[in-house]
């Protein structure tokens, strides 16, 4: 279990709790009242990614926060890092927490597992915050290219390939996890410091135990996979509400034009002075930007 500690808007510590569904074993951690917002983080990161928002958020919503299979402290199977397994785990997870419907939000990966729960879950989801991340099939192949256009920007995705080899990431990066997440991190940020010691150790503890290598590498060895997926869910677009959330310094405009290839009513907002890991680097602009979106109509709660 994760020695960082999560609070409330009160103070009072958050709730942790483990569920089995879609044969794999969740950890998740909820707090807050209102209607329900499942946080979903991206990689290498776990739940606690949303450390320093939940409080800024647990007045307006019921937080449910899992660690996605594979990451933190839920189960690491063999299989199942495709989105469309991912979603039905998440989905499942919410219907064993009694919220019939409920709001989503993601960064990074956690923006594609978001997208794919509301892609596969249209009367249930009832709108989408979708944060920096290029979607299989409609970008995230470019970006990792090498050419002097990407190795020039300040977003080269150079690890696509890399993490999408077998075994051999495993090879190099095993006994060197804490230099090597933290470093990379860290360079996707606008603010290096956004990444503090006690939250970087955390996810390098997630990433060094048993199986702590598996969910990562495998969610980009799933690439084929995903891009069909993607493909065919973006033919039907989503109808809901999506707010379209970036960073300035790191991915600029393009979640916009990614949910403009899957979604038809999308709001766009851009934050200045910030990198990659948005809820860490702008916590309160975050904060900001969920509540007008996901408090602006609750009439389904």
């Amino acid at each position: 279990m994760s020695s960082l500690q999560i609070f409330d808007h009160q103070g009072a510590p958050v709730r942790h709790g483990k569920a089995k569904v879609n044969d794999v074993r969740l950890h998740y951690m909820t707090a807050g009242t209102g209607a329900p917002l499942l946080l979903l983080h991206g990689v290498p990161k776990t739940s606690t990614y949303w450390y320093r928002i939940f409080p800024l958020l647990t007045s307006h919503f019921t937080l449910i926060a899992p660690d996605i299979r594979g990451f933190g402290d839920s189960e690491k199977p063999i299989g199942g890092y495709d989105m469309a397994t991912i979603a039905t785990d998440l989905a499942e997870l919410m219907t064993s927490l009694g919220h019939d419907t409920f709001f989503v939000a993601g960064e990074d990966w956690g923006a594609a597992f978001a997208y794919a729960v509301a892609a596969t879950n249209r009367q249930r989801v009832k709108k989408l915050s979708y944060g920096e991340m290029l979607l299989p099939g409609f970008g995230i192949e470019k970006w990792s290219f090498l050419n002097k256009e990407n190795v020039e920007s300040v977003h080269w995705s150079w690890h696509v390939a890399f993490f999408f080899l077998r075994e051999i990431p495993e090879m190099l990066i095993r006994g060197k996890e804490e230099i090597f997440w933290t470093s990379w991190m860290k360079n996707e940020t606008y603010d290096p410091s956004a990444i503090s010691n006690v939250a970087a150790a955390d996810w390098i503890r997630s990433a060094s135990g048993p199986g702590g290598l598996r969910g990562i590498f495998e969610v980009y060895r799933a690439h084929f996979v995903n891009q069909e997926l993607v493909l065919g869910w973006s033919k039907d677009k989503l109808t809901i509400p999506v707010l379209a959330l970036s960073s300035a310094y790191f991915m600029g405009d393009e979640p916009l034009r990614q949910m403009e290839n899957v979604a038809a009513d999308i709001r766009f907002v851009e934050l200045e002075h910030c990198g990659h890991s948005m809820a860490l680097e702008q916590p309160q602009r975050v904060a900001e930007e969920l509540i007008n979106f996901f408090a602006s109509s609750h009439s389904d709660y």
